[in-house]
C-alpha cells in the first residue's frame, strides 16, 4: 500500500508541474490585467498542438519544439491582447471573462474544424523514453524530466520577477498603474509583455503534456478550472505561493486518488471552499488586493408619483401585442424550441436578477439547473409522481442547494464569491457523473410527460409550450414586483452600497442569501421544465458551461435589464438550431458572435430605460443609481 502512494504522490509531482505551470501564466496576467483568462485553457491546447507539428510535421528536434511551442503560443497571446484583450481594461472584469469565454469557445471550435476531436499520438522522444527504478516503483525518465522542466522554469520566472528590475518594474505596474505611468513606464507595452509570458507559460505546459496525454483540442477545457482553483488557494498576489499550492494541491490529489478515487475530482474545489471560508486572501495571499470586484450593472430609474392614464393604455397595448405574439409564435416555429428559449430566458434571469440586481456573483446557476432537471426527471420516472410534484421537488432541491452554496459564497466578493460557487457546482457534477441513478453520460431518457394537475396533457407540445410561456412570465413578472417592492428596494440599496445599508440597520447578509434564494428558484424552475418538456436530464446540464452561457445570455440582451435574458436566449437558441448543421463551426461561429457582442454591443439588445422603477415615495422625483460602489477584497467580510 505505501509503494502505491508513493508512485500516485510521484505522479501528483508530474501534474503539479503542469499545474505550475499554468497557475504561473495565469497570475501574472489576472495580476496586472485583472482578467480571468478563460482562453488560458486553449493556449495550453494551443502549446500541445504546436509542439506536435513543429515535431512531426517538420521534423524539428524534441527541444526546438518545446521552444517553438512557447514562442508561438506567446506571441499568439500578444496578439489577442494587442487587439481584443486591450479594449475591456477599463471594462468590469466581467466583461474581459467573457471575452476570453468567448475566444477560447472560438479557438477550440476551430482546432476541431481541422483536426478533429479524436486525440493525435505524439511520442516520447528516444533520449527519455527510458524508464528508471525508484525502489517502489518503475517510472517513465520523461516524466521526470517534466518535474524538473517545470521546476527550473518556475524557479527561473521567480526570481526574474521578484530580483531584476523588469520584475520590479512590473509589480510596479500591477500595485498601482497610474502611477507607475507617471514615472516613465510603458504600461501598455508592459501588459502586452505579461500576457504574452502568462501565454508562452502555458503553451510550455502543453508541449510538455504532449507526449504524456494525446494532442486534443478539448485537452485544456476542463484542467482551467483547477488551475483557478489552486490559484485562489495560493493566494491572489503571491506567486511562490502560487507555485507551492500547485504542487502540494497535487500531491494532495494524487493521495485522494490513491486512498479514496471518488472525491479525487473534488478535493481541490472541496479544500478551496474550506480556504476561503478561513482565509479569505488564500493561503499565501497578501492582505490587499488591487480591486477586482465584479460590478451588477445598474438601469437607469425613473421614479413616478403615479402612472399617467395615456402610460397605463401604452402598458395594456403593449401586454396586449405580446399575448398576441405568444399565441402565434407555435403556428410559425416549432413550440419544443420556443419552450427551450424560454428554459434557458428563466435561466439567464436568475442569474441576471443575482448579479444585475443583487450585486452577487455566480458561476454555478448550471448546478442549479441539473439539480432540478435530475431530480424532476427522476421522480416522475422512477417515482411515478406527477409533473407538478415532481417540478417542485426539483425546485425545492435547486432552493436548498442554492441557499448552501450562497451561504457560503455571499460572506466573501469579486472572485472569491465567485469561485466558491465554481467550486461548489463542480462538486455537485462529480457528484452527478459518479451517482448511478444520473446513469452517467447516457443520463435520464424517455422521461414521462405525465398530465399535469390531472388536467391538461403535456404529451402535447402545444401544451408545454403554454407552461413555459407561464412559467417564464411567472418569472418575469414576479422579479419586477419584487423589485418594485420594500424588499427589493433594500435588496438593490446593499448593491449600490453595502456600508452605508449597514450602517442604516439593514441585514445585508440576509437580504443577498434571499436573493441567492430566488435566483435558485428560478434556475431550478428552468431544470425541471427543461427535463418535462424534453423527456431527459444529462450532465451537459449540469457542466459549467452551462453558467457560461447564461452570463453571456444576460450580456448579449442585456444585464441589468428585464427583458435581456428573453432577447440574448434567444439569441443563444437560435444560433445553436441553425447552426447545428455546421458541426464544430458551431462553437467556431459562437465564439466570434460573443466576443463581438461583448466588443461592440457591451449594453446588449435591450435599452436600459425601457425598464421603469416605480417609487414608493410620494413627490419623488426622477432620479438614477449612483455607480455601484466597488470594494478591494481585504480578507475581512
Amino acid at each position: 500500500m505505501s509503494n502505491l502512494v508513493l508512485s500516485y504522490l510521484t505522479i501528483g509531482l508530474v501534474n503539479g508541474s503542469f499545474y505550475a505551470l499554468l497557475c504561473l501564466g495565469l497570475a501574472l496576467i489576472f495580476g496586472l490585467l485583472n482578467i480571468l483568462n478563460m482562453a488560458h485553457g486553449a493556449l495550453y491546447m494551443m502549446g500541445a498542438f504546436a509542439a506536435w507539428a513543429a515535431v512531426a510535421r517538420l521534423g524539428l528536434p524534441y527541444l526546438a519544439g518545446l521552444c517553438a511551442a512557447a514562442v508561438l503560443v506567446g506571441s499568439a497571446g500578444m496578439v489577442l491582447e494587442r487587439l481584443l484583450l486591450r479594449r475591456t481594461y477599463n471594462l468590469d472584469p466581467l466583461y474581459g471573462f467573457m471575452l476570453s469565454f468567448g475566444l477560447a469557445t472560438a479557438i477550440q471550435g476551430g482546432f476541431q474544424v481541422i483536426f478533429g476531436s479524436t486525440g493525435l499520438p505524439f511520442s516520447t522522444p528516444a533520449w527519455l523514453s527510458d524508464v528508471v527504478d525508484l525502489g517502489y516503483a518503475v517510472f517513465p525518465v520523461y516524466r521526470l524530466w517534466v518535474v524538473m522542466v517545470a521546476l527550473a522554469v518556475c524557479l527561473g520566472v521567480w526570481i526574474a520577477i521578484a530580483r531584476t528590475k523588469a520584475g520590479a518594474t512590473l509589480r510596479a505596474a500591477s500595485e498601482n498603474a497610474m502611477m507607475a505611468e507617471a514615472l516613465g513606464v510603458p504600461i501598455p507595452a508592459v501588459m502586452t509583455a505579461t500576457f504574452g509570458l502568462g501565454a508562452a507559460l502555458a503553451g510550455l505546459a502543453g508541449a510538455l503534456a504532449a507526449p504524456i496525454y494525446q494532442v486534443s483540442p478539448l485537452m485544456g477545457a476542463d484542467v482551467l478550472l483547477v488551475v483557478f482553483a489552486i490559484i485562489v488557494i495560493g493566494g491572489m498576489g503571491s506567486l511562490g505561493g502560487t507555485i507551492l499550492a500547485a504542487y502540494c494541491l497535487a500531491l494532495l490529489e494524487s493521495a485522494t486518488l490513491a486512498v479514496f478515487p471518488q472525491a479525487a475530482n473534488v478535493m481541490i474545489f472541496a479544500f478551496m471552499c474550506i480556504v476561503l471560508s478561513v482565509r479569505p486572501q488564500g493561503l499565501f495571499g497578501i492582505e490587499v488586493l488591487r480591486q477586482h470586484s465584479f460590478a451588477g450593472i445598474p438601469p437607469p430609474v425613473t421614479a413616478t408619483r403615479d402612472s399617467l392614464p395615456s402610460q397605463n393604455f401604452e402598458r395594456i397595448l403593449i401586454m396586449a401585442m405580446a399575448a398576441a405574439v405568444l399565441a402565434l409564435l407555435p403556428a410559425l416555429l416549432y413550440p419544443i424550441f420556443l419552450v427551450k428559449i424560454f428554459c434557458f430566458a428563466i435561466l439567464a434571469a436568475s442569474f441576471n436578477f443575482l448579479l444585475g440586481f443583487a450585486g452577487v456573483m455566480s458561476f454555478g446557476q448550471a448546478a442549479l439547473y441539473g439539480t432540478a432537471a435530475y431530480v424532476t426527471a427522476h421522480a416522475m420516472k422512477e417515482w411515478a409522481m406527477s409533473p407538478e410534484l415532481a417540478m417542485l421537488a426539483g425546485i425545492t432541491a435547486a432552493i436548498l442547494l442554492g441557499v448552501v452554496m450562497g451561504a457560503l459564497a455571499i460572506r466573501r466578493r469579486g472572485i472569491y464569491q465567485a469561485m466558491i460557487t465554481l467550486a461548489v457546482a463542480q462538486m455537485v457534477y462529480f457528484v452527478f457523473v459518479q451517482s448511478s441513478f444520473t446513469h452517467g453520460e447516457d443520463g435520464l431518457q424517455a422521461v414521462p410527460r405525465g398530465v399535469l394537475f390531472g388536467l391538461i396533457d403535456l404529451r402535447n407540445d402545444l401544451a408545454v409550450y403554454a407552461l413555459a410561456v407561464i412559467a417564464f412570465c411567472s418569472v418575469h413578472f414576479g422579479i419586477k414586483r419584487l423589485l418594485s417592492s420594500q424588499l427589493g428596494m433594500m435588496l438593490v440599496a446593499v448593491r449600490d452600497d453595502e456600508r452605508r445599508a449597514l450602517s442604516l440597520g439593514q441585514n445585508a447578509w440576509g437580504l443577498k442569501l434571499f436573493a441567492f434564494a430566488i435566483a435558485a428558484g428560478c434556475a431550478g424552475l428552468a431544470g425541471s421544465l427543461s427535463a418535462v418538456a424534453f423527456q431527459l436530464a444529462t450532465l451537459s446540464g449540469a457542466h459549467w458551461h452551462l453558467s457560461g452561457e447564461a452570463v453571456l445570455m444576460c450580456l448579449i440582451g442585456g444585464l441589468g435589464t428585464l427583458g435581456g435574458p428573453l432577447a440574448g436566449a434567444a439569441v443563444l437558441v437560435t444560433m445553436q438550431h441553425f447552426l447545428a448543421p455546421y458541426g464544430a463551426w458551431v462553437q467556431v461561429i459562437q465564439g466570434v458572435v460573443f466576443a463581438t457582442c461583448v466588443l461592440t454591443f457591451r449594453d446588449g439588445m435591450m435599452p436600459r430605460h425601457a425598464f421603469a422603477w416605480p417609487s414608493r415615495l410620494r413627490g419623488a422625483s426622477a432620479t438614477s443609481f449612483a455607480p455601484a460602489e466597488t470594494f478591494e477584497e481585504t480578507g475581512r467580510s
